[in-house]
């Protein structure tokens, strides 16, 4: 594909099933590059016939949920230039109502069982911040006093005075009369208590942490939510399931009761028959810290006994922490998500702990649903960037096919599955994409984030863009990956730059010796976050590629500690306290010996990875002779390659392309000028 046809790239979200499982719906969003923004609307689907219509008109309208007795569709909307709001229309389709008026929009929502009320999260804004008293903007605010580690988040900013609480609000009826303004002589007269516009929903948390995934019980009695309470919180990683009534009071801890354990819950929700929690969770070290390469778990526990928790997934081979759902499905089961390999299946799990594998294969599983013993999933694979399928006994049976303007305007290249040796012997497994064209092709060695990520089978832009471009594509997961199981994962741990350097090596040789159609004097190398940490560490270590491409990288654990939303506890984990140690797995301690002309990309409002990093380390190259360039995004934070505005993220790819094309030719990517700027 071309940088200008990111356009094409639809995604549909998690779908909703109607109670009666005979249709659902589900958001398709895409980058618009008129509005520069991310544009969708909701579809309904009738699941027997696959036929499917777009339901909604709104400019940017996700998280569709049918309440309980299937009469309404709630959903999010977002206008142009503002926040998400909870929206309400009958199930049939007809105008919306809107719901809420929240300051900083609305986050998440759920129905009660009855469907007469709804709990939602939202942000609560301190007094006098985020435009709470007029005419007082951001630069104008009070100072910002901070006495913890955890006081703000990447594409968040400042949390500690906008955390997230719960709120319940009754359900309206879309019968009544519409509001109308009151205005001229009504306005005048109108009394303070005239009904408003919108029903006035009520706060039930107020502690000092982000509450979220409120979920009602099958009882409708309580709100099930997680949220990090304990004493040690904002020293610790780690965050619990609680429940409180309706009203907000009598909350209790329904996860973490034993001291053996410390847990990073999410998503709880109770089974349909009422007999069981469940719940997905990290464990973590006693130290609430070691977060490393730790397979997120399925847990349940009887309603009336949670201290009786336990965990019903391997720890050691599967991992449900790519997409944190848990889907009530049959009276005591479950469905989720497991990560294994680039795939992203999914597994219906029992109460007992019994498993089955209902989605495996080349595909990424990315939402579900369930109603009437129905399954229906949203999905990404080799050949689509977002659709929707019901699940039968065969596998998957795709109801929709949105990428097909795409693949109608630009060559999809296969991602050929492949695994080499590395020199110990371990197994590197990964994708190769060629161009068209007989070759000898230049070679692009890309390195993921993480690093407890993975490359998978999902439809990859990044891939897609370079290899239209005359690029022959290597994408592996070397250790430190997920989807391979803990010890997998585990193994770079305070030994960051060491195997995982020698699996990608690994993995470019065996392409290499295997592909003739790659061009091996001509190989560059490039990656974001952790993938930016070792493109710097291995063009340290390694002088072979022409060029490279570090991106939002982890550059200096020493000055992450200070200046990263997760600095305070990452850098110790990873690469250890032990200064001698740390150096030797630090790319800035190394940069000396740095001679690879280097393209430095960041974004100014990177708080996982601080501009800071890029800023340093471009310097540094520069000081010492090294061909290099800084590009700098305003407005972006780390995720500007997967939700940037349309324009940062085409714009990307243009500088990318020219980069190459500059030190690393094709045939279709040529520079514009006689040639690299020394």
């Amino acid at each position: 594909m071309e940088p200008d046809q990111l356009n094409l790239l639809h995604s549909v979200g998690t779908p909703t099933l109607h109670p009666d499982g005979g249709r659902a719906v589900f958001a398709v969003t895409r980058p618009d590059f008129d509005a520069d923004a991310y544009v969708g609307q909701l579809w309904e689907l009738q699941t027997e016939s696959g036929s499917h219509r777009r339901l909604s008109r709104g400019f940017r309208d996700t998280a569709p949920q049918f309440s309980p007795d299937g009469s309404l569709l709630g959903f999010l909307r977002s206008r142009p230039g503002d926040k998400p709001q909870l929206h309400l229309m009958d199930a049939r389709g007809g105008e919306p109502l809107q719901v809420t008026d929240q300051p900083l929009g609305v986050e998440d929502f759920r129905f009660a069982p009855d469907s007469r009320s709804i709990v939602f999260v939202a942000r609560v804004p301190e007094a006098g911040r985020y435009g709470t008293v007029e005419g007082v903007g951001a630069s104008a605010e009070d100072p910002r006093r901070i006495t913890t580690f955890q006081y703000r988040a990447n594409g968040l900013g400042y949390t500690a005075d906008k955390r997230a609480q719960l709120f319940l609000v009754d359900v309206p009826s879309l019968e009544a009369e519409p509001f109308i303004e009151p205005v001229g002589r009504a306005a005048r007269d109108a009394g303070a208590d005239r009904p408003g516009p919108l029903p006035g929903p009520v706060q039930l948390t107020s502690d000092p942490a982000d509450h979220n995934s409120p979920r009602f019980t099958a009882d409708g009695t309580r709100i099930l939510f997680t949220a990090a309470l304990s004493p040690d919180a904002d020293s610790t990683l780690s965050s619990e399931v609680y429940s409180v009534r309706r009203d907000g009071t009598g909350r209790e801890q329904l996860s973490g009761l034993s001291a053996a354990r410390r847990l990073d819950c999410a998503a709880p929700v109770q089974s349909r028959d009422g007999r069981w929690l469940f719940y997905l969770a990290g464990e973590l070290s006693a130290t609430g810290l070691d977060f490393v390469a730790r397979n997120t778990g399925l847990y349940a526990a009887p309603m009336d006994s949670p201290g009786e928790a336990r965990r019903l997934t391997d720890a050691e081979t599967v991992d449900l922490g790519e997409v944190l759902e848990v889907v009530p499905h049959g009276d005591s089961s479950v469905l989720v998500i497991h990560r294994t390999r680039g795939a992203c299946g999914l597994l219906e799990v029992g109460a007992d702990g019994t498993a089955s594998t209902l989605v495996d294969g080349p595909v990424v599983v990315t939402g579900a649903a369930s109603a009437d013993g129905r399954v229906l999933v949203s999905y990404t694979g080799p050949g689509t960037a977002g659709d929707a399928a019901l699940v039968d006994p065969d596998g998957l049976r795709p109801l929709t096919d949105f990428s097909a303007e795409l693949r109608g305007a630009t060559t999809v290249s296969p991602a050929v599955e492949e695994i080499f040796p590395a020199p110990d012997g371990a197994q590197v497994h990964g994708w190769v994409i060629l161009p068209e064209g007989e070759g000898p092709h230049p070679v692009l060695l890309n390195i993921h984030g993480g690093p407890f990520s993975q490359y998978g089978w999902g439809y990859f832009d990044e891939a897609q863009v370079y290899a239209r471009a005359g690029y022959a594509v290597l994408m592996c997961n070397p250790r430190g990956s997920a989807g391979y199981g803990q010890e997998h994962g585990r193994v770079i741990k305070e030994a960051m730059g060491t195997l995982d350097l020698q699996d990608v090596l690994a993995f470019l040789e065996g392409a290499l010796g295997k592909y003739a159609a790659m061009d091996g004097s001509r190989v560059g190398i490039m990656g974001g976050s952790y993938g930016g940490y070792l493109t710097a560490w291995t063009i340290s270590q390694d002088h072979r590629f022409t060029a490279a491409i570090v991106e939002r990288g982890y550059l200096d654990p020493s000055s992450f500690i200070g200046s990263s939303d997760i600095g305070w506890f990452f850098s110790d984990e990873y690469t250890g306290t032990d200064p001698e140690k740390v150096r030797g797995q630090n790319p800035f301690a190394q940069i000396g010996s740095v001679n690879t002309p280097t393209f430095v990309i960041h974004s100014e409002e990177d708080l996982r990875c601080p501009v800071e990093q890029a800023q340093r380390y471009y310097t540094a190259l520069r000081k010492q002779g090294v061909p290099t360039e800084l590009l700098l995004f305003p407005g972006e934070n780390h995720e500007l390659s997967r939700s940037g505005t349309p324009w940062h993220r085409r714009q990307r790819f243009e500088h990318i392309l020219r980069w190459w094309a500059n030190w690393l030719p094709s045939g279709r990517n040529q520079p514009a000028d006689s040639g690299p700027e020394r």
